[in-house]
């Protein structure tokens, strides 16, 4: 079974979304959909495709690490990129092929209402 990464987008306000997350640009999660949230990781953690699973915070608490040329490694806050957009959290899971993660990145996506990008990770086995 490969395994994917299912990366949670947050961008700017919109009063139809939610950030589970709670970074602050959207509203916080409705009960009902946090519940709804909670059902479908219960269910991926039972079918065996939940392997880890993070919310972050938001990207104006972040640190960049960044090494220069010379070997000087250089601190600074806040993001890394200046974006509308950021990555609110992630799913790892398992799954047989790219369809399969596909199902978990669309239920996902319905309950949260933010995009999910899906990637695999690299296959060092192959």
């Amino acid at each position: 079974m490969a395994q994917y990464l299912l990366s949670v987008h947050t961008g700017p306000a919109d009063p139809t979304a939610v950030d589970p997350a709670g970074a602050g640009e959207t509203p916080a999660m409705e009960p009902e959909r946090f519940g709804e949230l909670l059902a479908m990781e219960e269910e991926m953690k039972s079918s065996g495709a939940w392997l880890f699973s993070g919310k972050l915070t938001g990207p104006e608490v972040a640190t960049v690490v960044r090494a220069s040329a010379g070997g000087e490694v250089l601190t600074t806050d806040g993001p890394f990129v200046e974006s509308k957009e950021h990555l609110a959290g992630f799913y790892i899971v398992e799954a047989d092929d790219l369809d399969g993660a596909l199902v978990w990145a669309r239920r996902t996506s319905a309950i949260i209402g933010q995009p999910i990008e899906v990637r695999p990770f690299w296959d060092t086995k192959a």
